[in-house]
């Protein structure tokens, strides 16, 4: 898997990703500590409330970056992004109102919405092979594990010797390598981009593509189940930790590592695991697996606190990490299946929009219900929404879902160069099979083998 960091540009944007996610992990800690001095026995409202208006930014900012991903210069679009939320870091300590922190949490995540999405539409030029793609898929998700276990690591450490406030000086220092890293990387030329139909068609592409092609509709729903089980780690361990448990807050950080050690080890083992077997046969398991964990978790927190209950939930967090890596990790490799190459940045860009809009459902229940009526209560109700997203997945993704599909075309005349290997039928359209995906010569899903065809334009 560490072979594709021989490519001296994925290895630039690499370490790009794991620095500014570093940055990221002190702040997620630092801001559940700043809710915490600011609202007490709310802060998870509050985190609930924020983590809310991060995913309204996600969802608002996203689909229009990857709109603009095609028409400005990538490195100096995610550069910009970069120094604006290094800016936003460094203003971060001096709040002392929760409205303040609403305002600057939306001005950080729109800038992340825009950068995000643009980075992983990038990663695919720059490594075009399968197998290296789905390599870097497992670093990025090991990237992101770093933010749930070195970040909460570091961030004890230096809690120890200087208050939280000085942790978001680390997340504006992990954002201006970033940028620095961007800069040093020589990024390839995309593929380039139909001008057609304008930005808001661009913008509207990826919305499009997830709701004809069944496997991104299961994905969306895969989302979900992860968005539910994760709502709970990273909205409510600030409380249980402090109020439950009684412990101090660097056991914050800890709690949050137990994720993160079970999704790194889940991201090392999976470029294996789906060399064997298919997407669909890694992520449904995963998915059904995380209700389960919370169910657990319902008993745990139900339970008197003590050393027991303490190392279960450590336990339940790591497992939540793991089935949320199985899920997460193998879905860009859906996404490069689903999209052609000039249309993933749109596709990258709404899978990023609707996945945290599943986000912004669960961090509000997360935050309030565990407020207002505790956290079994709150794991049951999430662990419901888990069951029934894995259930709708598995009923939206096809058993058999190849690649190359047969496919009839009734409106492209004869001579049209995408006719070039198809046969005329006897109603008159043209039959032929390839690598299928929604595009401006396909329209719609062809229907299962062994039933008519539907018509594509």
């Amino acid at each position: 898997m560490l072979s594709v960091l021989r490519n001296r540009t994925y290895r630039h944007l690499f370490t790009a990703q794991a620095v500014a996610l570093v940055g990221t992990g002190l702040a997620t800690v630092a801001l559940s500590l700043l809710a915490y001095r600011i609202a007490g026995d709310d802060a998870s409202a509050v985190l609930g409330t924020a983590l809310a208006i991060k995913m309204v930014a996600y969802v608002a900012v996203a689909p229009v970056a990857g709109a603009l991903a095609g028409r400005l210069p990538r490195r100096t679009l995610m550069v910009a992004m970069d120094l604006t939320r290094a800016c936003v870091a460094l203003a971060l300590p001096f709040v002392d109102r929760v409205w303040q922190v609403y305002v600057l949490i939306l001005l950080l995540q729109a800038a992340s919405a825009a950068f995000t999405p643009t980075f992983q539409a990038t990663i695919p030029d720059v490594l075009p092979a399968e197998r290296d793609y789905t390599d870097a898929l497992s670093m990025s998700r090991l990237a992101y594990d770093l933010e749930s276990l070195f970040s909460p690591a570091l961030a004890a450490l230096l809690l120890s010797a200087v208050s939280y406030d000085w942790l978001f000086a680390g997340t504006a220092v992990g954002f201006l390598a970033s940028a620095a890293l961007v800069v040093s990387a020589v990024l390839p030329k995309p593929a380039p981009v139909e001008r057609t139909g304008g930005g808001h068609a661009r913008a509207a592409l990826g919305a499009r593509l997830f709701r004809a092609t069944p496997r991104l509709r299961a994905l969306l729903a895969l989302d979900l189940a992860v968005a539910a089980a994760g709502a709970i780690v990273f909205v409510d361990t600030v409380n249980v930790v402090r109020d439950h448990f009684h412990r101090p807050a660097g056991a914050v950080s800890l709690a949050l590592g137990a994720y993160g050690v079970g999704s790194m080890l889940t991201a090392l083992l999976l470029p294996r695991v789906l060399a064997r077997v298919g997407d669909r046969a890694v992520m449904l398991p995963a998915a059904f697996a995380l209700p389960a964990v919370l169910a657990a978790v319902t008993a745990i927190s139900a339970a008197p606190a003590g050393t027991g209950t303490w190392v279960a939930l450590l336990a339940a967090w790591a497992l939540v990490g793991a089935g949320s890596s199985a899920v997460l990790t193998p879905g860009g490799r859906l996404i490069r299946r689903s999209a052609a190459d000039a249309d993933l940045p749109a596709a990258f860009a709404a899978q990023f929009s609707l996945s945290h809009a599943c986000w912004l459902l669960t961090y509000p229940l997360a935050g309030w219900l565990a407020a207002g009526a505790g956290l079994p209560v709150t794991a049951v109700v999430l662990g419901g929404v888990a069951l029934a997203a894995a259930t709708g997945a598995a009923a939206l993704w096809p058993a058999r879902d190849p690649e190359e599909l047969e496919h009839l075309h009734t409106d492209l005349a004869a001579g049209h160069p995408h006719l070039a290997d198809a046969h005329a039928t006897a109603g008159g359209a043209w039959r032929h099979d390839h690598h299928y995906v929604i595009d401006r010569h396909h329209h719609t899903w062809p229907r299962p083998a062994g039933r008519p065809h539907a018509t594509v334009g």
